[in-house]
């Protein structure tokens, strides 16, 4: 060994801290240490022994081993980062500012190590439905019900070093702080938002807040979407919650089929009062029309009268006459007949009429 003498004396079997080699420790505490030089001998010799042509220390062989420690650098030194990856280079345990980008790297192996990182969008399911037994989404709502929500959380990794570094457990932090936003949110709210009516503000409410604490952790983590996949009661009260479901929905249609009906007779009675409201100015115009007809004929006809008054009131008599008697039963009587000078015969002027009008019927 190369110690073995190093205290100057050759024939003392000395070690290197001025003792000699001793035996194996005995059972019961009774034997001396075992001895290291001894040690390092037998595995030297057993070494010497594995490698071909007894480990001589050849240049073929020492060559190989050269060659195999290069191909184990080149192997751990280049690395691949794949489309869907980011890789974060470790110096010394410590990372750098670059981001290593997809394509072929080089790092100065061992003391650099790199980290990978997927990008693609992930997601994490929140809650589930109580009717199956579960608890984690129940939920106590603003009205004082309680809801069980499930939803679901879809992220991606913008920021690798933050993601890697800056928190232990990323996706579990970022499940608890989802949980937490979603019973911050419902907290503030009615049941009947989360179940019909206000899904979507709540989660953008949600994304939100969870966003927002994120960025406070530096999580390098970014919300893309947070979406309500479901929102029952609890399976204790889902029964009578059917029932208020069930009434709410009659009540709905009810109310549409009286607007309907509402809808209707308006309708209808706008008609009618429109057609009555044309009937009337229809009727004031005739009227009108005829009042001013009547009017401007009157005038005409007193233009006339002025320029002739004799002669207009003569044709206004026989005109008058005329429309009298078209529409009269006329019997006509020769003077000068009869007996003598003013005695009229007599004529049965009713039974001529009853004639007439029997033998017109006939």
């Amino acid at each position: 060994m190369p110690w073995s003498n190093q205290n100057g004396s050759g024939g003392n079997n000395q070690g290197p801290w001025g003792q000699g080699p001793r035996g194996p420790r005995r059972p019961g505490g009774g034997g001396s240490p075992p001895d290291l030089e001894e040690i390092i001998r037998k595995s030297q010799d057993q070494l010497k022994n594995a490698l071909p042509g007894g480990g001589g220390g050849s240049p073929i062989f020492i060559g190989v081993i050269i060659l195999g420690l290069i191909l184990l650098w080149i192997f751990q030194a280049v690395y691949t980062v794949q489309p869907d990856q980011r890789g974060v280079v470790l110096l010394f345990g410590k990372p750098k500012s670059e981001i290593s980008q997809p394509g072929l790297h080089f790092l100065w192996w061992p003391i650099e190590r790199v980290e990978m990182v997927s990008i693609v969008e992930r997601q994490i399911n929140i809650g589930g439905n109580s009717r199956t037994g579960a608890t984690q989404g129940l939920m106590l709502s603003g009205d004082q019900n309680i809801v069980d929500v499930q939803f679901s959380v879809l992220y991606a990794i913008t920021n690798p070093q933050n993601y890697l570094f800056n928190l232990e457990q990323p996706e579990d932090t970022l499940r608890q702080v989802a949980e937490s936003a979603m019973r911050e949110v419902v907290g503030r709210r009615p049941a009947q938002d989360i179940f019909r009516d206000n899904r979507q503000a709540i989660a953008d409410s949600v994304k939100t807040i969870i966003q927002t604490t994120m960025d406070t952790y530096g999580s390098g983590i970014a919300v893309n979407t947070v979406s309500i996949e479901d929102a029952a009661p609890p399976r204790e009260v889902a029964d009578a919650f059917d029932e208020v479901q069930r009434a709410e929905q009659n009540e709905d249609q009810f109310v549409e089929e009286a607007n309907q009906y509402s809808n209707q007779q308006l309708g209808q009675a706008r008609g009618e009062a429109a057609r009555i409201r044309e009937e009337a100015s229809a009727y004031k115009d005739r009227v009108v029309n005829e009042a001013e007809g009547e009017a401007q004929r009157f005038l005409s006809i007193y233009d006339e009268y002025s320029k002739a008054p004799e002669v207009t009131r003569k044709r206004l008599f026989l005109e008058t006459l005329e429309e009298v008697y078209r529409s009269s039963n006329k019997f006509i009587v020769e003077q000068n007949q009869g007996q003598g000078q003013g005695v009229v015969p007599y004529l049965p002027l009713n039974e001529l009429n009853r004639s007439s009008s029997s033998g017109g019927s006939n």
